[in-house]
């Protein structure tokens, strides 16, 4: 299934739109937020308790290739692997330059939607 997105300005809008997902039955290993910030990622992440893409979700390949890429390729190397494609992932990386949040579902349902 095609994964849906929906971009935030505020982090704390993100951890109320992950408990709503799971309240509606959205299962935790389908729930991803990106930022272009390592560290952001990771404490909305926390904070949301919501997933970061890593090498489980983009596989070994894709995650040693990440490390010799830039930010921007490496995102949109991110976006792909959750199933985006390549021009979205591209206007995905660009809202990312302008510090939005990405929350990903990546398999979604009709009852699922952001």
């Amino acid at each position: 299934m095609k994964p849906t997105y929906k971009e935030f300005q505020n982090d704390e809008q993100v951890v109320g739109a992950v408990q709503e997902l799971k309240t509606r039955g959205v299962h935790d290993d389908d729930i991803y937020v990106i930022t272009h910030d390592d560290d952001r990622t990771k404490r909305v992440a926390d904070n949301a308790d919501a997933n970061t893409v890593g090498a489980g979700e983009v596989g070994m390949d894709t995650y040693v290739k990440n490390i010799f890429r830039s930010k921007g390729d490496e995102l949109r190397a991110q976006f792909q692997e959750l199933g985006f494609t390549a021009p979205e992932a591209e206007q995905l990386e660009e809202k990312l330059d302008h510090g939005k949040v990405i929350l990903v579902v990546k398999d979604t349902t009709a009852s699922t939607t952001l």
